[in-house]
Formats: C-alpha cells, sequence, structure tokens
C-alpha cells in the first residue's frame, strides 16, 4: 500500500468483539457518559470520545495492544479509530453497527454504577441530552438557572410547567391570586382540588410532582415597585404572565434597571403576541417594552380576559412560546424574539412578525439615560401620570 493512503479501520461484528475481548483486547466505549446510561457493553471502559483523542496515554495500555472501540451505531468508533492509528496505535478496531447492533445480538450489557442523582439526570433529560445544542453541559447550564415568573395563571402556568419539566433549577414564582374554577380551562398547573387555595402554592405542587429535583419559590404576593427589587434578586431571567400594563410597565423598567431579559406575552380573545426585551443588556441595541408601547391604551381597548373572555388553548400557545424563548437564553442558543414582536391569530394559526427599534428617545433604556426610579403605573395607565 503507498504511504500516502490510510490504513483501512478494521471492522468487527459485535460477536467478533466479543470474542477479542475476551482473548484480552481492550474494549473501549466512546459515547457520551448520558448514552452509556443506557446500557454498555460487558467489560466495556467508558472513555467519550473526545477525551480518549485529547490523551489517549492516559487511557490506553500501550501502542502495542489490542484496542476495540464501540459506540451507538459505529461511526463515532470508526473515526476514533481512524484517528489512534493515525497517532501509531497500531492494533484497532471498531465495532460494526455500535451498541445497537450488540443488543441486537443479545449480547451481555450492563448499566454504569451511577448514583441516584446521575440516574435521574441522565434518564430523565435523556432527549435533551441528545441535542448537540444543549448536551450535558447546557443541561448542567439549565440546573443552575433562575427564573422570575410573574403570574401563576393562564400564561405562568404552561410556561411554569415546561420550564420544570425542561430542568431549570429554580423558579420563583409570584401571584396575589387564588385558584378559581373559572381558571381551570385555561390554567393547567391547577386541578379542581386546589380551587380556593393559592395560586402559587398550587403550582408549586403540581411542579414538584412533576420534577422533585427543583426549587419552587412560591410567593404570595402583589408585585410593586416596594417589592419587584427584591423579587429580581439573583435571577437570570424574567417571565412576564401578568394580565395588566401597570405590572408590565413596572416588570420593564426593573428589568431594565437590573440588566436582566424579559420574556413578554399578551392574550385576549383568540390572538397573542410574544416577544423578548432586552433593553437592560443591550442599551439602544434592543429594544424595551415602553418602545413598542410608549403610553398605554385606554382600559376601555384593553379589557382582560375576565372581561373579553378568551380561548382556553390559547394562553397555553404563548405560553409555551414563553418557555422556548427562556430556555434559548438560558442556553445562549438561536436566535430570540429580540426585536421582533409575534403575533399570531389562533382562529386562522397565520402567524406575523414586526420588527421592533429602539427608541433613541426612550427615557428609560435610551444609551446613557440614567434609570429615573419607579413611578405610580396605576396612575400612569389611568392617564394621569
Amino acid at each position: 500500500m503507498p504511504d500516502n493512503l490510510p490504513m483501512s479501520i478494521r471492522e468487527l461484528s459485535p460477536g467478533q468483539a466479543r470474542a477479542r475481548q475476551q482473548q484480552g483486547a481492550v474494549l473501549i466505549d466512546v459515547r457520551e457518559a448520558h448514552e452509556r446510561a443506557g446500557g454498555m457493553a460487558e467489560g466495556a471502559v467508558g472513555v467519550a470520545k473526545a477525551a480518549l483523542l485529547a490523551a489517549p496515554e492516559q487511557h490506553l495500555p500501550s501502542n502495542a495492544c489490542e484496542i476495540v472501540l464501540i459506540c451507538q451505531t459505529g461511526k463515532r468508533s470508526t473515526d476514533a479509530a481512524q484517528a489512534l492509528l493515525d497517532a501509531g496505535y497500531a492494533q484497532v478496531a471498531s465495532v460494526c453497527g455500535g451498541t445497537v447492533a450488540w443488543r441486537g445480538e443479545g449480547l451481555p450489557l450492563v448499566q454504569p454504577q451511577l448514583d441516584a442523582a446521575d440516574r435521574d439526570f441522565y434518564d430523565r433529560y435523556a432527549r435533551h441530552l441528545l441535542l448537540p445544542q444543549v448536551g450535558e453541559a447546557g443541561q448542567r447550564r439549565l440546573q443552575q438557572a433562575r427564573v422570575l415568573l410573574l403570574g401563576a395563571g393562564g400564561l405562568g402556568a404552561p410556561a411554569s410547567f415546561y420550564l420544570a419539566a425542561a430542568g431549570v433549577g429554580h423558579l420563583r414564582i409570584v401571584d396575589h391570586d387564588v385558584v378559581e374554577r373559572s381558571n381551570l380551562h385555561r390554567q393547567i398547573t391547577h386541578t379542581e382540588a386546589a380551587v380556593g387555595t393559592a395560586k402559587v402554592e398550587s403550582a408549586r405542587a403540581r411542579l414538584l410532582a412533576l420534577n422533585p429535583h427543583i426549587e419552587v419559590d412560591a410567593v404570595q404576593a402583589r408585585v410593586s415597585s416596594d417589592n419587584i427589587d427584591a423579587l429580581m434578586q439573583g435571577v437570570d431571567v424574567v417571565l412576564d404572565g401578568s394580565d395588566n400594563f401597570p405590572l408590565r410597565y413596572l416588570l420593564n423598567d426593573a428589568c431594565i434597571k437590573h440588566a436582566k431579559p424579559l420574556v413578554y406575552a399578551a392574550i385576549e380573545r383568540f390572538d397573542g403576541q410574544v416577544s423578548v426585551f432586552d433593553a437592560g443588556r443591550q442599551r439602544g441595541v434592543a429594544p424595551c417594552y415602553r418602545c413598542l408601547f410608549p403610553e398605554p391604551p385606554p382600559p376601555e381597548f384593553a379589557p382582560n380576559c375576565s372581561e373579553a373572555g378568551v380561548l382556553g388553548v390559547l394562553p397555553g400557545l404563548a405560553g409555551v412560546m414563553q418557555a422556548t424563548e427562556v430556555l434559548k437564553l438560558l442556553l445562549d442558543m438561536g436566535e430570540p424574539l429580540t426585536g421582533r414582536l409575534l403575533r399570531f391569530d389562533a382562529l386562522s394559526m397565520r402567524f406575523r412578525e414586526t420588527r421592533i427599534s429602539p427608541d433613541p428617545d426612550c427615557p428609560v433604556c435610551a444609551p446613557g439615560v440614567p434609570f429615573p426610579g419607579y413611578i405610580d403605573y396605576a396612575a400612569f395607565c389611568a392617564g394621569r401620570g
């Protein structure tokens, strides 16, 4: 064979690999830890591909030993085998079909020794861990994240459900209200048995039943200028599940003051809208809520759900979109809805997007403008401020 041609990788069937292993070959599973948690070939040593290739001498007895690599289906092990051959390891083979074929031939599999917390982590988030944009590092990042949810109602209910399921480690949910039977057709964290109890306590119980490994801080209180700063302490993202304009303006101003992204949504009857306001971290680049709505509409043009009604699934659509935006922000992936207002009509199931530009004269988020302090938001929204 000419010197400039690569050596071909020897491929073994699972049965052949098992026989070579029993005769002294070193069998190495090059999958990630979360993949190996589902079961690995008996007697295999688990070393992720990147770690093995970064320092093979730390994991292999010598470059003269016989090495058999196995992954999920055979591709990664073949690539790793080629890299080891190039590095001077002469006796390297790959298992054709990987662990899938090993299992299919009925060869013995073992569960790696993991503590209860790691076992739960790998099982619970298995589908997240398969995503390159998340992976184990991203999922651990979600474990450490803290999200403030203002409202445990129509928007906060579906959003909190999905954030809890996704493994966001700490949810602080604030709402002053109690569960009413009229809430149940859309506020899915609450049940018939919870009618008359505090919404935050009802939500906390349901979310911990779904994922007992997160923390839920239930705060039964009205959000105001007096307590918003304390509620913002330590959080990474704020989710607006409110249903009134005074609170929306307060949240906007607080997020600018504390430089936190605000994930916004609003619903009415059959229509919804979602956006991300991140002016606190991106002055002059990203808009804030005031850039979109410098002044609130008259109350008669902005009825709430108790006055106008709402299709029960509509807040679910908007709340899940909000949860999606929160996860994207926490994982720094994709393109958040910053500077974009996504509107949708559930009756026609049509979506349209409107660009929002930062207002260079915004009294709160314009570059160089010091934080003006909180105002009387109720008076402002009533046209008296």
